[in-house]
């Protein structure tokens, strides 16, 4: 495979952790940062790397962060770019994030005050319970009291982007956080930086993300990050509708069986339920399976698929 596009794919391990994950362009990842906090207080001025493999208090249990960092403050962040629907992303988000939290005790006299933890996902999909609306897309999610609708505790923030949701055009970008979204969403398909995003801070991410500008282990680096990207939406793309449609056939048989009294629709909408839970279990068994076979590595299998790396090995 030869790679013909002029701009890495930032969806990509090997993409995301260039533009964000190193020390060199952390610059980039604090702008970031900075506009989708918004922060009227306690701007980020820098941030130090932390290690992605965290180990958990509780058996032999590891994170895996793509990126992992703290601000001067000591305030904590995570950053995933989550390439394919996962049935329990959320989950496991929150399972993240209890790392940072743990990671925070203190021998001794500790009286628990904690610093803000903030759990990003850049996602290249959208959330099921949200495919009916195209509303929102940028979620800020907080624990909240809903008996005097505020929020209880604000050191504690996920926030998740479902990128296919963000359908501005070039002519249509307002503020610097539309450029951001813009360029994460459409940079693999452009051939030059945009004449309407001419913000310093792109102008080196534009010089970083040039493929014609990676050494030769870079490029081949990059070539297999490409293939798995590809390989992996591919596999959950097609068990995915091999999954929905036999489904959607049992179902519509099953329904149909209850007579004509709730007609062809009704039975066609429990075919489609149907599928979607059937394909859960058995479509990320089929897809693991898959990606085992093309020699992707277990920890990546894992992460993508939500299987355990015992379950993957058995395969």
């Amino acid at each position: 495979m030869r790679v013909k596009d002029k701009y890495l794919n930032p969806f990509t391990d090997f993409g995301f952790k260039k533009l964000f994950g190193v020390e060199s362009n952390k610059d980039i990842l604090i702008d970031f940062l900075n506009e989708l906090l918004r922060k009227d207080e306690g701007k980020i001025k820098d941030i130090t790397y932390l290690s992605p493999e965290q180990l958990g208090r509780i058996g032999e249990r590891i994170a895996i962060f793509d990126i992992y960092c703290e601000n001067e403050q000591g305030e904590k962040f995570i950053v995933e770019m989550q390439k394919a629907k996962q049935n329990y992303f959320k989950d496991r988000t929150i399972y993240y994030s209890t790392f940072p939290i743990q990671s925070q005790a203190q021998k001794g006299g500790w009286d628990f005050e904690l610093k803000s933890v903030y759990t990003v996902g850049i996602l290249d999909f959208v959330f099921d319970e949200d495919k009916g609306s195209d509303q929102v897309f940028h979620h800020e999610v907080q624990l909240f009291d809903k008996s005097v609708q505020a929020v209880f505790y604000d050191k504690l923030t996920y926030i998740y982007l479902e990128m296919p949701k963000f359908t501005k055009t070039i002519d249509e970008l307002e503020t610097h956080f539309d450029n951001w979204l813009y360029v994460l969403k459409n940079l693999d398909h452009l051939t030059d930086r945009p004449a309407k995003i001419q913000e310093s801070i792109f102008a080196k991410l534009f010089a970083q993300a040039e493929i014609a500008n990676f050494d030769d282990e870079e490029y081949s680096e990059y070539e297999k990050s490409l293939k798995t990207y590809r390989d992996l939406k591919n596999s959950f793309d097609t068990a995915r509708e091999e999954g929905e449609k036999k489904g959607w056939e049992k179902g519509k048989r099953e329904g149909l069986k209850e007579g004509e009294r709730k007609g062809r629709e009704e039975g066609e909408r429990k075919g489609r339920e149907e599928g979607r839970r059937e394909g859960g279990k058995e479509e990320k068994i089929t897809i693991a399976g898959k990606l085992k076979r093309q020699n992707i590595p277990p920890e990546i299998i894992s992460k993508s698929t939500g299987l355990r790396i015992e379950e993957i090995e058995k395969l």
